[in-house]
């Protein structure tokens, strides 16, 4: 047996975790939205159409804010079309995903259902094929609480209170060739300063998010961040990258596999030098921090929307995927926002019997680390050293085969750790200024088939499961981690 030690001190502090770093995104996309989240006359529906059964597994995970409506689909959309009565709103081409937009579900319905999910909205405004012009008149529907033609036709909408929405997207993915009103650094980064400036005098409270790369793999990668926050430095507070792990792409070698969120960390530290590149060239004691606002693993074997069904995450999946949500804390100094892609369905930890009234909602896999990340993850991130094997695969070098991540919470300490090998590796887990306590927990996630995944017939195939083999002397805790699996160590 394969044998691991991993030390975390009460010193070795990372920075506060921002609880935002858990937050998700819903975009009208496949049946995230319809059949989805919204699904009128469905048994499980209440009378605005949402699904209650959703909404009671969001609030399982606590996602703290949902980023609305794109992605892509944001690049084309008029949110004008998604106000007001359905009776009078226009049926458009979705021309993000070749389909039929019925405007049934818009920014309206998405923040009453958010209050109903406890969740905070982080909305993206069109700067694709519309601009700075829409984007105030938008946050102005939303924010002022009256007296304006766009505050007033929110209140005649039948929402007296203002949305007060505090977290704004300037586009998204503006980087990509494949995006509506795609344009280069210098240009976008103009549009953004102008409609970051604009939205400001409107509403000075609120933070902006300006397009990052849309993955490390973009030829502008470096170039891209550089110019656009050379032009929207003093103007907002966050840089978005973008980036999506595929089995695909790896061949389905799991060594490889598994090694691929090390392209996070790499993704992530890159992007701050940038950053702080940036701050110094402009001579700013001011910090950029990141909203990664869509990360997660991907699979890319034909066109998506049309393949749903084969949008299972499998417990391999689950264990990536476990692994990017590692690479988000390693950085918490500087990863403010994340939002994993999407909430429902098509990439999603929750999926639903799309089509059918009497359907069921069940978790994925990948449902498990998001929770246990959202629920035990809040407090002060706290750096590990771990002492383990390392491998060699077709991509990568001296990965090593356990990855972990420690956070201080009000109650104790949750150690988060990854194995990688399919092999059971045996771990001593130091926690040094720390006492375990009488009632240690070990949680892990993994299955005996790899590809095994949670589906509505077999809802509970991947789930995880106390370890009771757990042994406890001072301050070390040792334990016994599966192959490919997801665990928790709570003291």
């Amino acid at each position: 047996m394969n044998k691991a030690k991993i030390k975390i001190d009460k010193d070795f502090v990372i920075g506060q975790i921002d609880n935002r770093i858990y937050s998700s995104f819903v975009e009208h996309m496949g049946s995230c939205v319809y059949n989805g989240i919204y699904h009128p006359g469905h048994v499980l529906s209440d009378e605005q159409g949402f699904r209650k059964d959703v909404i009671e597994l969001v609030k399982e995970i606590d996602v703290p804010m949902v980023r609305y409506p794109g992605g892509n689909f944001v690049s084309g959309y008029n949110w004008e079309d998604g106000v007001g009565p359905k009776k009078d709103r226009p049926v458009r081409i979705n021309t993000s995903f070749r389909g039929i937009e019925t405007n049934e579900f818009g920014t309206d319905e998405f923040v009453s259902w958010a209050k109903k999910a406890n969740t905070q909205v982080m909305m993206a405004v069109n700067l694709g094929t519309r601009g700075m012009e829409d984007a105030r008149n938008l946050l102005e529907y939303c924010n002022k609480p009256s007296g304006t033609y766009w505050s007033d036709l929110r209140i005649k909408h039948g929402s007296k209170e203002a949305y007060d929405i505090k977290v704004w997207c300037l586009g998204n993915e503006m980087d990509g060739p494949w995006q509506m009103g795609h344009k280069t650094p210098y240009e976008y980064g103009r549009l953004a300063c102008e409609t970051a400036r604009l939205m400001k005098f409107a509403d000075p409270s609120i933070e902006l998010v300006v397009c990052g790369s849309s993955g490390p793999g973009m030829a502008t990668f470096g170039e891209w961040e550089a110019e656009v926050l050379d032009q929207s430095f003093d103007l907002v507070e966050y840089i978005a990258p973008h980036q999506y792990l595929s089995k695909t792409n790896n061949k389905n070698d799991t060594k490889t596999f598994m090694a691929s969120p090390t392209t996070t960390d790499e993704f992530i530290n890159k992007t701050i030098a940038v950053c702080d590149y940036v701050a110094a060239k402009k001579k700013s004691a001011k910090k950029i921090n990141l909203s990664f606002d869509e990360w997660n693993v991907w699979f890319q074997g034909g066109d998506a929307v049309e393949k749903e069904k084969r949008w299972h995450y499998s417990a391999e999946d689950a264990v990536v995927a476990g692994g990017m949500l590692l690479s988000l804390l390693r950085r918490a100094d500087r990863v403010k926002i994340a939002c994993q892609a999407q909430l429902v369905n098509l990439l999603g930890p929750i999926f639903t019997q799309a089509g059918d009234m009497n359907g069921a909602a069940w978790r994925q896999a990948m449902f498990y680390p998001y929770m246990h990340a959202s629920r035990y993850g809040r407090g002060t991130a706290l750096r590990t050293v771990v002492t383990c094997d390392k491998y060699d695969c077709e991509l990568y070098c001296d990965v090593p085969v356990i990855d972990s991540m420690a956070v201080e919470t009000q109650n104790g300490v949750t150690l988060f750790v990854i194995n990688r090998s399919e092999e059971q590796v045996a771990v001593e887990c130091q926690f040094g200024g720390y006492a375990c306590g009488p009632k240690p927990q070990h949680i892990s996630l993994w299955d005996t088939n790899k590809f095994a995944i949670n589906t509505f017939e077999n809802p509970d195939r991947v789930v995880p499961k106390n370890q009771t083999d757990m042994m406890c002397e001072g301050n070390t805790i040792s334990a016994k981690l599966h192959p490919l699996s997801w665990n928790v160590i709570r003291i």
